[in-house]
């Protein structure tokens, strides 16, 4: 069985002093690829050589909605410049992000809009799929990218990574498109409206995700996760669409073999 782990960040401190183990870890499982998300094109050099070390690890190059205005200016352009450079660089690179919107907290939304929009004109440009954080940001997610695409003669390809949202919502992505790909959250006790969401996607647009080191999926809530722990949550999701676990697999990773144009 192969299980394909579409958004890791095993280049945080916390993975620094047993990363080969770690490694061990989810070769024993079947984990055979890894996508490894960005946060800021600043990490771009230290995922660069993770994959050089782990030749199953393609990777991403993005900013992060949270990090849109660090600098205290607001989105700037030349941030979307460096992001296409950096992903035109080198062939692991399989998508634009993690890009999107997160208004949990926030008071930038019109800086996270502006680089959302941007990055999404990168991926449209490189023809690559974008990974998409969405945090109580349904309606303006669907919103930014139904602009989008009403703007290009191509919609726009990628996937809602750890997903939570409501059925309702979940539709709202399957009619843009777009993959949709569940993490640890979906393991939870209380997540009966995502479990609910988790049965509607169809098969071909179901992804499987750790967003490590967040999030561990039950029955190692409260660890450092990891991506050995994806077969939880591969786990869950054949419970919850009465599914054999050893299909949910095979489509899965077939479909972010798709998705992601992994060789």
């Amino acid at each position: 069985m192969q299980l394909v782990d579409t958004h890791v960040h095993v280049n945080f401190k916390n993975f620094e002093p047993d990363l080969e183990t770690v490694r061990s870890r989810w070769q024993e499982v079947g984990v055979t690829r890894l996508v490894h998300s960005c946060v800021t094109p600043s990490e771009f050099e230290q995922i660069q050589s993770i994959a050089d070390r782990f030749p199953e690890v393609s990777f991403a190059v993005g900013l992060h909605p949270l990090d849109t205005d660090l600098n205290e200016k607001g989105w700037q352009p030349s941030v979307g410049e460096q992001i296409h450079n950096l992903a035109k660089s080198d062939p692991r690179v399989v998508a634009i992000g993690e890009t999107g919107l997160d208004f949990f907290k926030a008071e930038n939304k019109t800086a996270q809009i502006a680089g959302f929009t941007a990055q999404l004109q990168v991926a449209h440009t490189l023809d690559l799929p974008v990974i998409i954080h969405c945090r109580d940001a349904a309606i303006a997610t669907r919103e930014v990218l139904e602009a989008f695409n009403a703007e290009t003669s191509k919609p726009v390809k990628g996937v809602m990574h750890c997903w939570a949202g409501t059925p309702e919502e979940t539709q709202w992505f399957l009619d843009l498109g777009m993959y949709i790909s569940f993490s640890g959250v979906v393991t939870f006790k209380n997540a009966k409206t995502l479990q609910a969401a988790a049965k509607i996607v169809p098969s071909d647009r179901l992804l499987i995700e750790t967003d490590c080191p967040f999030l561990a999926p039950v029955p190692e809530r409260g660890k450092r996760n990891e991506p050995a722990y994806v077969l939880h949550v591969a786990e869950k999701l054949a419970e919850l669409r009465g599914e054999p676990l050893a299909d949910l697999a095979a489509q899965t990773t077939a479909n972010a073999f798709k998705l992601f144009n992994l060789s």
